[in-house]
């Protein structure tokens, strides 16, 4: 079995549109929620939302691309190519044994509503010819694999929330197993609309406080609800061997995946926690164990709704036993909103980079606990750390778990 190690991260987010940006902002507990910009919110119960600022898609794509490209795919394309300069793998690998998994949980959403309103104002024959490769969740990834010839392993994977956790612990095994020597993977979304807002309240999803301070509050007793972001992030993933004889960067090795159903709901957790913690059960199980003295940091899916931060907790506890209370624990959404599903692969690059720097980010604006939720969860302020084990828990509607391992590379 091969090694895998992360030599490349790329970031478009809410708080930041690089990865240092994104990262530094992280730390430091700024946050990226406030009122909407993007439209007209007078008749939605809900006003705000993490949206990503002052995004220039012509510094990675040409114009004519940029015109034929849903947003939610010119976010990938800009962690994409940020996370392969990072790298410097591009030219240094063998095309064939180059694969791309980047994923959307939603896909081209405003482009489907502004061509649906041609639809209805103009007629059929005003819609664009490029709709739909405008609009498909899988072209993020396709037009990654052509910017950067990968015609290795290819795929877009799309589970809601839990989405490019997905595509990253399916990277990892691709190398792991000898079909590819490196993988971008990653995943991208770009739905704040009226639309997407509209049913996410319907079903009582996001919260209703309109208190960018307020509304995205994990693990705290008030929280009521999500808060919906947008993005991309990308890591490059790559064979330990392959990255070393090139003299590559290495952030860490990513060593553990898991990935489970709760085969119970549609939208709500099973309230036993049992899929979730047997995701954690299986990526700890592939990364060999944690160690005893080894530091660990769980980047918590951490939504700030009422049913997924108690099921999370329960999971935590009941895949690690006594040492969940021993781990440094924090939600990064309650900076950068939720993601969807870009979510999974920038809370990847939040456990790489806490590796790297020896700190835990913080869960912001954390304020009365639950008594429900009783772990640490790293509480307002950033903690420096010398963490031996990172763990990264993602959950997505239809009953989705995934879990990634990262550890620093011995």
């Amino acid at each position: 079995m091969n090694r895998v190690v992360v030599t490349g991260l790329g970031a478009v987010t809410p708080v930041g549109n690089d990865v240092e940006t994104f990262w530094n902002s992280a730390v430091s507990g700024e946050c990226g929620v406030d009122f909407i910009t993007k439209f007209d919110t007078s008749d939605l119960k809900v006003k705000i939302a993490a949206e990503v600022k002052d995004f220039d898609p012509s510094l990675y794509m040409e114009k004519g691309e940029i015109r034929k490209t849903d947003l939610y795919a010119q976010y990938a394309m800009a962690a994409a190519v940020q996370a392969m300069q990072d790298s410097g793998l591009e030219g240094k690998v063998d095309p064939e044994r180059l694969g791309v998994y980047i994923g959307s949980g939603i896909g081209g959403m405003q482009t489907f509503m502004e061509e649906h309103l041609k639809l209805i104002e103009k007629g059929a024959r005003r819609i664009s010819p490029f709709f739909i490769p405008m609009m498909i969740c899988n072209i993020a990834a396709g037009n990654v694999a052509i910017r950067f010839k990968a015609k290795g392993p290819s795929m877009d994977i799309s589970t809601a929330c839990a989405t490019s956790a997905h595509t990253s612990g399916e990277a990892y095994h691709a190398i792991k197993f000898g079909l590819a020597d490196a993988m971008i993977a990653g995943g991208a979304e770009a739905t704040i609309n009226a639309l997407a807002i509209g049913g996410f309240t319907n079903c009582q999803a996001l919260s209703t406080c309109n208190d960018p301070s307020r509304a995205s509050i994990p693990f705290d007793k008030r929280r009521d609800g999500f808060v919906i972001g947008e993005g991309g992030a990308v890591v490059v993933l790559e064979e330990y061997e392959h990255a070393v004889k090139r003299g590559a960067k290495i952030y860490a090795e990513i060593c553990g995946y898991g990935n489970t159903n709760d085969a119970y709901h549609m939208t709500a957790p099973d309230p036993e926690a049992v899929g979730p913690a047997k995701a954690i059960e299986l990526a700890v199980a592939e990364a060999g164990g944690i160690e005893a003295d080894a530091e660990l940091y769980i980047n918590a899916h951490g939504t700030s709704t009422h049913l997924n931060d108690l099921t999370e907790t329960k999971a935590i506890k009941k895949a690690l036993g006594d040492r969940a209370y021993q781990a440094m624990i924090s939600s990064t959404k309650s900076m950068t909103g939720h993601m969807l599903g870009a979510t999974g692969a920038v809370e990847a690059i939040a456990c790489v980079l806490a590796i790297r720097d020896g700190i835990v980010p913080p869960t912001i604006h954390y304020q009365e606990p639950d008594e429900e939720c009783d772990l640490d969860y790293t509480p307002n302020t950033a903690r420096k750390a010398n963490i031996g084990f990172a763990l990264s828990t993602n959950l997505g509607f239809g009953g989705h778990n995934a879990c990634l391992a990262f550890r620093p590379v011995k």
